[in-house]
């Protein structure tokens, strides 16, 4: 039963951002066929932002009306609209219309904020939902959550998305000098696109079959037996007093299940799990806050937004490259935070400005954009996919952490969580979309015929 329901939260995880990790992995795609072309990432950052009105809305209920918002029912509606809204982008990806004298893909934007509006308020609802379950299941809850960035990158992997060569095209151009008209050949090399090895109508479908899945997880977690001290949330939905994953120093190696996740010693059964609160002083409370909303604003509003001006310049292979191994890189380190957690915010700190370093050499590589460091060279290649790699796995770690601290004080901290996580997220795409899309600050090129220095 137990593994069964590990396997449950495992894949009530994976719907909670698999719609959008999907599009982020098939973006090497999507931007050769779109109209907005380099610029559709920073669209769709800011949609995503935009659809944040879900959580506000959850959180600001949980805040004056409490109780009054039943969880159980919200994930119900929220996923099947994500099913639905991944089911109809199967066959209105690609569907254009004029907006402004130029055309947009209309379709494409606004069912991405339906699965922005499903995969934001599931920030401030499943790790809620998760608290009524025993503290052994939220570490399996996030691993879930990182292969909701995973699997759509392996199956990404085997599509081939957006994968290029170049081809040394001829054209006959004609001269005319005084009355005589000369013919003469050109030679250019132009981007040409390889076939993938299935449709991206082919791939959304499958973004749907794994929300149903999330749907069918939820439905059996439902019917899980709650802890039995969580019975009270209903009357002191800010008062829970939960059980730390390690909140006795000297517990020992007896402590810990198998698998690496910390649990109160002895704990057999429901009824065992003895109503601990941990405390943190008001200032380590703020800091680990601002540590998620920083995080937060990097990893979903800043760099998504440049990342194509960061990859394509060496090429649409290091584009798909640093797409899917970045998005393989979170579920990596939810592993790594259950096998090795650590709990010291020194050690979280740390490694937030090592991925804020990484960050900031994806950046400037997007602002030399279309002519950055090392183009012509592998080293460039290997040095752009390896730090989108590293910024993504460093960062995942720093907030899956920040999650299993706070889970150790209150339910309410998982729901500010959820909402500070999206906050950050807004901030850092209303930050980057005018810098992207209305000042033009950053300049895109086909990588076959640049012309840059040497």
């Amino acid at each position: 039963m137990t593994l069964l329901t590990h396997l449950l939260a495992c894949t009530f995880g994976t719907g909670s951002w698999v719609a959008i990790n999907g599009l982020w992995v098939e973006l090497p795609l999507l931007v050769t066929v779109l109209p907005e072309q380099w610029d559709l990432p920073s669209y769709i950052t800011i949609i995503i932002q935009m659809a944040n009105v879900g959580p506000l809305f959850v959180t600001l209920m949980h805040r004056f009306r409490p109780g009054l918002l039943k969880e159980v029912a919200v994930i119900y509606v929220v996923v099947s609209v994500g099913v639905v809204a991944c089911l109809l982008l199967a066959f209105l990806w690609n569907y254009t219309s004029p907006i402004a004298g130029r055309p947009h893909s209309t379709a494409f934007l606004i069912l991405t904020f339906f699965l922005a509006l499903v995969d934001c308020t599931s920030s401030v609802t499943f790790l809620p939902f998760m608290m009524q379950l025993q503290p052994q299941y939220l570490t399996t809850f996030f691993i879930g959550e990182g292969l909701s960035g995973l699997i759509p990158a392996l199956i990404a992997l085997g599509q081939g998305s957006g994968i290029s060569s170049c081809t040394n095209v001829t054209h006959v151009v004609n001269f005319t000098t005084g009355n005589e008209t000369v013919e003469s050949t050109v030679f250019q090399l132009e981007t040409r696109y390889l076939p993938a090895n299935f449709s991206t109508h082919l791939f959304f479908l499958l973004m749907t079959v794994m929300m149903l899945a999330c749907l069918l997880a939820f439905f059996f977690l439902a019917r899980q037996p709650k802890v039995w001290e969580l019975s009270q949330q209903q009357l002191f939905p800010s008062s829970i007093m939960l059980s730390s994953f390690d909140q006795i120093p000297n517990e020992g190696a007896g402590s810990r299940l198998s698998g690496g996740c910390p649990c109160p010693k002895d704990a057999k059964g429901p009824r065992n799990i003895l109503p601990q609160k941990v405390s943190y002083p008001l200032a380590k409370l703020a800091f680990i806050y601002l540590l998620i909303a920083w995080v937060s604003a990097l990893t979903n509003g800043v760099l998504p937004s440049v990342q194509s001006y960061s990859c394509l310049p060496y090429g649409n292979t290091a584009y798909h490259l640093a797409a899917t191994l970045s998005s393989m890189a979170n579920p990596l380190a939810c592993i790594v935070a259950m096998v090795l957690p650590g709990r010291s915010l020194a050690l979280l700190g740390t490694l937030t400005m090592a991925g804020t370093g990484f960050g900031a050499y994806n950046m400037a590589i997007a602002v030399m954009s279309p002519c950055p460091l090392l183009q012509q060279s592998q080293w460039g290649d290997a040095t752009i996919v390896l730090s989108w790699v590293l910024f993504t796995g460093t960062l995942s770690y720093v907030k899956v952490m920040a999650g299993v601290i706070l889970r150790s004080r209150s339910r309410s901290a998982l729901v500010w969580y959820g909402a500070v996580e999206q906050l950050g997220s807004l901030l850092g795409a209303l930050l980057m979309f005018p810098l992207v899309n209305v000042y033009g600050f950053f300049k895109s090129a086909d990588y076959c015929s640049l012309q840059c220095p040497a």
